[in-house]
């Protein structure tokens, strides 16, 4: 029996990288997962998943895809909040601005990480949340990472991700009299298009498949004692080794940790 049969599964920003394996690996386990994105083809299904198209920066848009899921289903069950921005143009006007101290950032990383990131998060929480509530049940995952904790890359991208765990903490802190868990979620190094582009120039010995991630969202989701992680950091590698499960690979990635990431 599959262990997410008959749930109903929201992932934003689901389709490339992250986002589609999370999406991949919740419709194996029995899910009925819809994925948001700008780039989704609207109303194709395939696989147990349907695609939605939806731009997360726009408020109607986003309203417009959770009305449509809610409509269609008896509630959302599990929210993957892992559409973000900030990626993009890392080469801007012919010089490499990823890395640069923040005097030289070009402002719109930052209104794009939180725009497209945070913001986003927390509308599609906001519209998760009712259903969930009504259920008494429910999980909520924010995709984040180290920068959080440890500057990597660049301010905004560590601002936005410290405001990312934040939220999660005091999402769970108020919706925890209503059963539901809210919990950060950080992969390691994750064999996504992009990081396969420049694979040559990469350690890929401790890498992670997209469908990983997804392994650990439908471990936790389909723990009836999830509520114990509610508010905190996982990291997905450490998941794993928790709930005995494996890479598609059939490797089992070592966790990272603050001192090595």
């Amino acid at each position: 029996m599959s262990s997410l049969n008959n749930r109903v599964a929201v992932i934003t920003g689901g389709t490339l990288g992250v986002g589609r394996g999370v999406a991949r690996a919740l419709a194996d386990e029995g899910a009925r997962v819809f994925v948001t994105g700008r780039s989704a083809p609207d109303g194709a299904a395939e696989g147990g998943v349907m695609n939605i198209r939806c731009d997360h920066r726009e408020d109607a848009d986003v309203q417009s895809a959770f009305a449509r899921i809610t409509q269609d289903t008896s509630g959302i069950d599990i929210l993957v909040n892992n559409v973000w921005g900030g990626y993009e143009r890392m080469i801007d006007n012919g010089a490499f601005t990823w890395s640069k101290p923040f005097w030289e950032q070009p402002l719109w990383r930052w209104d794009a990480m939180f725009g497209a990131g945070v913001r986003a998060h927390y509308h599609a929480s906001q519209l998760a949340a009712p259903s969930m509530i009504a259920k008494g049940r429910g999980l909520i995952i924010n995709i984040s990472f180290w920068a959080a904790q440890k500057h990597i890359g660049n301010v905004a991208y560590g601002v936005s991700k410290a405001a990312t765990d934040k939220m999660t903490a005091d999402m769970a802190h108020e919706l925890r009299p209503h059963g539901v868990a809210v919990v950060s979620l950080y992969p390691g190094l994750v064999r996504t298009e992009k990081v396969m582009e420049a694979a040559a120039w990469l350690d890929m010995t401790n890498s992670e498949s997209p469908e990983f991630i997804g392994r650990a969202v439908a471990a936790l989701a389909a723990d009836p004692d999830v509520m114990r992680y509610t508010g905190t950091v996982q990291v997905a590698a450490s998941v794993a080794i928790e709930y005995g499960f494996k890479d598609v690979d059939g490797k089992a990635p070592r966790p990272l940790t603050l001192a090595d990431v």
